[in-house]
């Protein structure tokens, strides 16, 4: 049988089934889907939460199902691991140039985000997971954008109790009525601009992967105009840059290797940017939750407000038990056990103001 002939046959037999049932039932083919079959597929939440199962999951019991599902391609914190989607962040940036969508800042309805948690997750697994296991997910997934609180629990009678903020970012499609008129039955194919012009990067659109080696240099950067302004001025030299001249450059670059378990989280040099975490130049004997432009939790902001200050035995503190220094602190870090790895970075981070 020829190719044309298999494809003639092929297409009308699928126009055939896509009549519907009674003409599959004339050629003697295919069998109505049992309940069975029907409820296998009949997966889909909608966003006034018809197909919610029963059940509850809590922030808590989330964040060790997170880690040990979604972690290794979304992160620890939902910040996103390479290439994979960032989950959490970027509130208020979605009327800047290049805006981070994620489940908090950009989702209208948390019904997305359980229906494709529940049907496509984990990524080669999906499916597997029980609906407890997802309101647990999910309530986690609120929690790293800061929506609820770590003791929240999600079930199905408070599901739509939670607002979320692009909720009314949304518009109908109406191109059907507000566009009709000068649609055209014939699509232009060739000449159809006086002029094509490049509009957008691909740095802005962040599909260009950076170079980590180009970030590196930042350190020495910013450490060298300090050192200079202590040969040229010594008598000016301020008791910060005076502890900065002081620090042991062995330390320093210890510190460095031992923040690249920071580095998912928060960057530090020129160019820095926050990421779930805020940037960290000049966090040494800054005050706490005090990097401009970030929203902080409120674990942060309760010690803000208090007048807490991130000198030497604070951040060590911190470093060495998060969760245990900070009451309610949502970064899940397990910490930095050895005294040494805490000056280090403690080291490390004070070359950057």
């Amino acid at each position: 049988m020829s190719k044309f002939r298999k494809l003639v046959i092929c297409t009308a037999l699928g126009s055939a089934l896509a009549a519907g049932p009674a003409l599959a039932e004339k050629l003697g083919l295919g069998r109505p889907a049992t309940a069975d079959e029907i409820a296998a597929w009949n997966l889909d939440v909608r966003p006034d939460g018809t197909g919610l199962p029963e059940g509850s999951g809590s922030v808590e019991d989330g964040e060790m199902i997170f880690s040990e599902n979604c972690a290794v391609c979304h992160g620890d914190f939902a910040e996103g691991v390479g290439n994979w989607p960032k989950l959490a962040g970027g509130m208020d940036t979605l009327d800047h140039e290049d805006p981070l969508k994620t489940v908090g800042s950009y989702w209208p309805h948390l019904s997305t985000a359980w229906d494709y948690v529940n049907r496509s997750m984990p990524f080669g697994n999906a499916q597997s997971l029980e609906p407890d296991d997802v309101y647990a997910i999910v309530a986690y997934i609120l929690y790293s954008n800061d929506l609820v609180d770590d003791d929240f629990v999600l079930s199905k009678d408070n599901f739509l109790e939670v607002e979320m903020p692009n909720a009314d970012g949304f518009i109908i499609d109406d191109r059907l009525e507000s566009e009709a008129h000068f649609w055209n039955a014939e699509p232009c194919m060739e000449n159809c601009k006086d002029s094509v012009e490049v509009t957008m990067r691909a740095a802005v659109l962040d599909v260009t992967p950076e170079e980590e080696a180009a970030a590196e240099p930042a350190a020495t950067e910013e450490a060298a105009p300090v050192e200079t302004a202590a040969a040229e001025e010594p008598a000016a030299e301020e008791p910060a840059a005076a502890e900065m001249a002081a620090v042991d450059p062995e330390l320093v670059e210890k510190g460095e290797k031992v923040f690249k378990k920071c580095k998912a989280c928060h960057q530090v040099g020129e160019g820095a940017k926050h990421r779930t975490g805020p940037i960290l130049n000049g966090v040494v004997g800054r005050a706490i939750g005090a990097a401009e432009d970030f929203k902080y939790s409120k674990a942060f902001d309760e010690a803000a407000a208090a007048g807490q200050v991130w000198d030497n035995d604070t951040l060590a503190a911190f470093l060495a038990d998060p969760r245990g220094s900070m009451k309610g602190t949502k970064m899940s870090f397990a910490g930095l056990k050895k005294e040494d790895d805490q000056k280090a970075v403690i080291a490390y981070l004070s070359t950057f103001k």
